[in-house]
């Protein structure tokens, strides 16, 4: 006979508290991105193209997209947030927003910008090289 499984209380509790910490950590995320931006946006620029995982002909262009990807994240909802990095969400066992986001970005938009010659690499190469950058602007 199957066990009736009934929530109490506390249990209701620390589930709500734990929802509302992960969303609490992602808002302050996102939001801690305007302090930095700039050169942020360089530095993430500089990397992709230093590990030949994005072929450019102007790499002022690529930091000014990248640029551009960051400002739309702050100002994003979070139904968009979550329907951009949906087909990502599986590169990383525990994967940051952020990162997410411009992975999302680097894959699928700016492989069609008229300065990007090629985008080489895995989904999970271009993750990894994103997150370098995210953990040494961004607060954890």
């Amino acid at each position: 006979m199957s066990k009736v499984f009934r929530q109490s209380t506390r249990e209701s509790n620390i589930i709500s508290k734990i929802e509302s910490q992960k969303e609490h950590a992602r808002r302050s995320t996102i939001g801690s991105i305007r302090d930095c931006i700039e050169p942020f946006s360089n530095a993430m620029a500089m990397k992709l193209v230093e590990n030949n995982l994005v072929e450019t002909t102007n790499k002022t262009s690529l930091e000014d997209q990248l640029r551009r990807c960051l400002e739309a994240l702050i100002y994003a909802e979070d139904f968009d947030i979550d329907y951009q990095v949906a087909p990502f969400r599986n590169v990383a066992a525990n994967p940051n927003i952020v990162t997410l986001f411009l992975t999302a970005f680097v894959i699928e938009k700016l492989i069609n910008h008229k300065d990007v010659v090629d985008i080489f690499g895995s989904d999970e190469d271009i993750y990894k090289c994103i997150d370098l950058q995210v953990t040494k602007f961004l607060p954890a």
